[in-house]
């Protein structure tokens, strides 16, 4: 999911956006749960981070969506739960989030606001979301990804209805 993740990311990205992230981060919500997607996207964002040059934005961006997706599909117990997880927290949160973290990093608040970053990253989670979903509909009747989402402490709830 890290290598994904890394090599997907930069390549299917929109300028300001990054939705191959937030594809990884409901995927990995739904198949390894809250703590494994979470760990998987902090990993993903120290990677780019270093490797890629890419700001901070990458942790902000990330982490928090893959937590909520994590958890909106173990409370929902379906994808839908992933995907309002992935926009709330990254989409929402993170966007909001990362205002001041762009602060400390660049060390100037000029044309800078609360809300910056919130247009672009729930752009980037509803089309992370849909590809996520059409994804998922092909994936999860897959054995592998049952045995899987077992073994990471999830339920397998036969094929993944959205």
């Amino acid at each position: 999911m890290i290598a994904l993740d890394v090599v997907l990311s930069p390549l299917f990205r929109i300028e300001g956006m990054a939705p191959m992230s937030s594809v990884m981060n409901i995927i990995a919500g739904v198949l390894l749960g809250p703590f494994f997607a979470t760990v998987m996207a902090l990993v993903c964002g120290f990677i780019r981070m270093t490797l890629l040059g890419i700001p901070p934005l990458a942790l902000t961006g990330a982490v928090f969506g893959a937590a909520f997706a994590g958890i909106g599909f173990r409370v929902i117990q379906k994808p839908i739960g992933a995907m309002l997880g992935e926009i709330i927290g990254t989409g929402i949160l993170g966007s909001i989030l990362s205002y001041p973290v762009m602060v400390l990093f660049t060390g100037s608040s000029q044309s800078l606001y609360w809300f910056i970053y919130t247009p672009r990253f729930i752009g980037a989670t509803l089309i992370g979301s849909a590809v996520a979903w059409l994804l998922l509909k092909k994936i999860s009747p897959l054995p592998s990804f049952k045995r899987v989402q077992q073994i990471f402490g999830g339920k397998s709830h036969g094929k993944l209805k959205a």
